[in-house]
């Protein structure tokens, strides 16, 4: 590993801090950024040659000027460290709740339940890509937060199929107490994971955004899910959890569609 450090006589406000990380976000092979602004100072670790980082800090006419350069054996960063323990932390609801929710919504025959799983075990996989992408290069947490986004496609045309399948068959009225309270407790559960993803330093990054993008729509989800069940229990008919399950996996190709936007 590479540590550059720069002197930006013209960085006196993050502006000039968000100019710099999209310039040299670009640029594969580098992993961190340090900024002091107080002192005009950007430290660049990096792997490969320094020519191209030196010429991007140049274009953007900030007084930029290299003062040093040298080998480090650093790989470990404390913004790295909270990542890590954030990512599990909300890795380890997700996954727990898509295995209440598929349970719950096979047994209660609810698709929006079974809807809702299948967006949890998607957040799980995104959660799970992302962990690997800690500490790797900002290229590569693009091209993780891409998968993530194919993947939740992918596990959305499933969901249209079984949608399909429900309304051309024999209907079956769904347990609707149990959709309420597995919805209200996965509700809880997605507010907690999208106010510390909303904290963390490092929200800005792809793999986070997305992320946050995907507990966004959970908890928009959650809530439909509920309402679908006061629906069915009103009516007598499975036709309302069908037409949210249709929207909740729109909502996946929605995020889906965001996040490769945003890989960009």
């Amino acid at each position: 590993m590479n540590k550059t450090v720069y002197k930006i006589s013209k960085m006196d406000c993050p502006s000039e801090e968000n100019l710099l990380r999209m310039k040299l976000e670009e640029i594969e092979g580098v992993t961190h950024l340090d900024f002091e602004i107080d002192n005009r100072l950007m430290t660049v670790f990096h792997k490969g040659q320094v020519d191209e980082i030196d010429k991007s800090v140049f274009e953007l006419n900030l007084g930029g000027k290299r003062i040093s350069y040298e080998r480090t054996d650093q790989i470990e960063f404390e913004d790295d460290s909270n990542q890590r323990k954030l990512l599990k932390f909300v890795l380890a609801i997700n996954f727990v709740f898509f295995v209440i929710e598929i349970c719950t919504g096979l047994i209660s025959k609810s698709i929006g339940l079974i809807a809702d799983s299948f967006d949890m075990l998607a957040d799980s996989f995104v959660y799970g890509i992302s962990l690997i992408a800690v500490g790797g290069t900002f290229i590569k947490k693009k091209r993780i937060a891409r998968i993530a986004g194919y993947f939740q496609i992918f596990l959305a045309m499933i969901g249209f199929l079984e949608v399909l399948r429900r309304f051309f068959s024999a209907e079956t009225i769904p347990d609707t107490s149990t959709m309420i309270i597995v919805s209200l407790l996965a509700l809880a559960a997605n507010s907690i994971c999208l106010y510390i993803l909303q904290k963390s330093k490092n929200k800005e990054e792809a793999h986070i955004k997305a992320s946050m993008i995907f507990t966004s729509n959970d908890v928009i989800i959650n809530v439909g899910v509920i309402i679908a069940a006061i629906l069915v229990h009103w009516s007598n008919s499975n036709k309302p959890d069908l037409i949210v399950g249709t929207i909740v996996f729109a909502l996946v190709i929605q995020g889906a569609y965001r996040i490769l936007l945003l890989s960009r």
